[in-house]
C-alpha cells in the first residue's frame, strides 16, 4: 500500500458525531463562570442578554458561510484549507497555525481544570493535582490512539450527558420561586467610553464560550456525507448552544439579582447552592467535570486534524500525516499531547489565552473573505451546500468580525500585541518551510 493511499483519514464518522463534537467543543466552565465577570461589566439584565444574543446571532451567520466552505472544500483542517485555497499559501500557513496554536492550548488548560475540580470533590488528592492532570492526558491519548471510533462514541457519549446536566439546572433554576426578581434600573449611560469597554470585554468573553462552533469542519474529510452532514449538524448544534448560554443566563437572574451574580467568581455554584442548598456547589462541580470530560475528548481531536492539514501541505513534518488502522492522524496527536504535557508541567498557559478569541475572529473573518473570493475566482468548485443570502450575510460577518476585532484591540492591546509578535516571527518560518519544501 503506498504512503498516500496508507495516509488518508477514513470516513468514519457522521452525523450525530458531528452534532456532538460541536456542542462538546463550545459548552464548557465558561458559560458557568462568565456570567459573574459579564454582569460585573455590563450590570445591566437586558443589555446582558442581548450581548449573549448578538454573539450567538453572529455565530450562525458564521455558520452559513462555514457550511457552504466546508462542503466545497472537505478536508482535514478546516479554515486554513478555504484560507489557503483563496489567498495563497503564507495566509493558509499563519491561519492554519494561528488556529492550531488557538485549539492545542485547551487541552492541557482542561486537564488542570479537572483535576482541580476532583480535589475539590476529594481534598486528601491536593498534592496530586499534576499528576491527576498528566494521567487524564495519558488516558485519552490512549482513547485516541485506539481508533477514531471510539473517540466518536465518547464524544457522544459524554456531549448528551452534558447537555442532560445544563438543561436540568436551567429547569431547577426556573423551578426555584421563594425570591422575586429584582426590577433592574435601566443604565442610562449606554454610550459613556466606560460601558463600551464593558460591552466589547463582555463581547469578547461571550465570543470565547462560543468558540469551538465550528469544530465539524476540522472532520469534514472523515465525515460519511460532509454535503448534507455539516449544514445540518452547524445549524442544529449552533442553535442548541445559543438556546443554552441565554436560557441559563435568564435561569441565573431568575434566582439572582445582576449586583448579586456581578459579584461571584463562579455563578452556577451561588445559584446551585441557593436552589439545592449546601450540596448546591457539588452539583455544579459534577456538571463541570462532565462539561470538561466533553470539551476535552474534542479538543484533544481537532489539533491533530490541523497539524495534520498542515503537514500534508509541508508546513510541518512529513511524518505529521501518518494515520494508523484506527484512522488517527498518530503522529499529530503525540506531537499534540507533548505540547499538551509541556503545558501542563510548567503551568503558566493562561496568558496565551488572552488571544484566543483575537486568533478565532481574524481567521474566521479571513474565512468569510474566502467565501466571497472563491464564488467569484473559482464559480465552478463544486458546492453542495450554498450559504443563504449570498453575499449580503458573509458580508455582514466580515462587517462585524471586524468591528469586533477593533473592540477587542481597545479592550485588550496586551492580546493583540501578542498576535503582532506571532505574526511577525510567522512569515521568516514560512519561507525556511518554503525553501525546505
Amino acid at each position: 500500500m503506498s504512503d498516500s493511499k496508507k495516509n488518508q483519514l477514513k470516513k468514519s464518522l457522521g452525523l450525530s458525531f458531528n452534532i456532538a463534537v460541536l456542542i462538546g467543543g463550545t459548552i464548557g466552565v465558561g458559560i458557568l463562570r462568565t456570567p459573574g465577570t459579564i454582569a460585573g461589566l455590563l450590570d445591566n439584565y437586558w443589555l446582558i442578554i442581548a450581548c449573549w444574543l448578538f454573539g450567538g446571532l453572529f455565530v450562525l451567520i458564521g455558520a452559513n458561510s462555514y457550511a457552504e466552505l466546508a462542503t466545497m472544500l472537505p478536508k482535514a483542517g478546516g479554515s486554513y484549507n478555504y484560507i489557503k485555497r483563496a489567498f495563497g499559501n503564507y495566509a493558509g500557513f499563519l491561519s492554519g497555525w494561528f488556529d492550531y496554536i488557538t485549539n492545542a492550548i485547551p487541552p492541557a488548560f482542561y486537564c488542570i481544570v479537572i483535576s482541580e475540580y476532583i480535589i475539590i470533590l476529594f481534598p486528601d488528592l491536593k498534592n496530586y493535582s499534576t499528576v491527576i492532570a498528566i494521567s487524564l492526558l495519558v488516558a485519552f491519548v490512549l482513547l485516541h490512539l485506539s481508533g477514531v471510533k471510539n473517540g466518536s462514541a465518547f464524544q457522544q457519549i459524554t456531549s448528551f450527558l452534558k447537555v442532560i446536566c445544563f438543561v436540568c439546572l436551567v429547569v431547577a433554576c426556573f423551578m426555584y420561586s421563594d425570591v422575586k426578581v429584582p426590577v433592574i434600573q435601566k443604565d442610562n449611560s449606554f454610550f459613556q467610553i466606560g460601558l463600551l469597554f464593558g460591552i466589547f470585554k463582555s463581547l469578547q468573553l461571550i465570543i470565547g464560550t462560543y468558540n469551538g462552533w465550528n469544530s465539524v469542519c476540522f472532520f469534514a474529510e472523515e465525515n460519511d456525507d460532509p454535503g448534507k452532514n455539516i449544514p445540518r449538524s452547524l445549524y442544529s448544534g449552533v442553535l442548541l448552544v445559543i438556546a443554552i448560554y441565554v436560557l441559563l443566563n435568564l435561569a441565573f437572574f431568575h434566582v439572582l439579582s445582576v449586583e448579586t451574580i456581578a459579584k461571584s467568581n463562579l455563578a452556577a455554584a451561588d445559584v446551585a447552592n441557593i436552589i439545592f442548598g449546601k450540596n448546591g456547589a457539588v452539583i455544579v462541580i459534577v456538571i463541570s467535570i462532565f462539561s470538561l470530560i466533553s470539551i476535552l475528548n474534542a479538543f484533544m481531536m481537532i489539533p491533530p486534524r490541523i497539524l495534520f492539514g498542515l503537514s500534508r501541505d509541508g508546513f510541518f513534518i512529513e511524518k505529521g500525516t501518518q494515520v494508523n488502522k484506527g484512522g488517527t492522524p498518530i503522529v499529530a496527536l503525540l506531537v499534540s499531547s507533548l505540547f499538551s504535557l509541556f503545558l501542563i508541567c510548567i503551568g503558566s498557559f493562561e496568558v496565551l489565552f488572552s488571544f484566543a478569541a483575537f486568533t478565532s475572529i481574524i481567521v474566521w473573518g479571513l474565512a468569510y473573505f474566502s467565501l466571497l473570493k472563491l464564488r467569484t475566482t473559482e464559480p465552478d468548485l463544486p458546492r453542495p451546500y450554498r450559504s443563504k443570502f449570498h453575499p449580503w450575510l458573509t458580508i455582514l460577518a466580515i462587517i462585524v468580525s471586524l468591528a469586533l476585532l477593533l473592540g477587542f484591540v481597545y479592550s485588550d492591546p496586551k492580546g493583540f500585541g501578542i498576535i503582532v509578535v506571532i505574526t511577525l516571527i510567522s512569515y521568516p518560518l514560512f519561507l525556511v518551510l518554503k525553501r525546505r519544501k
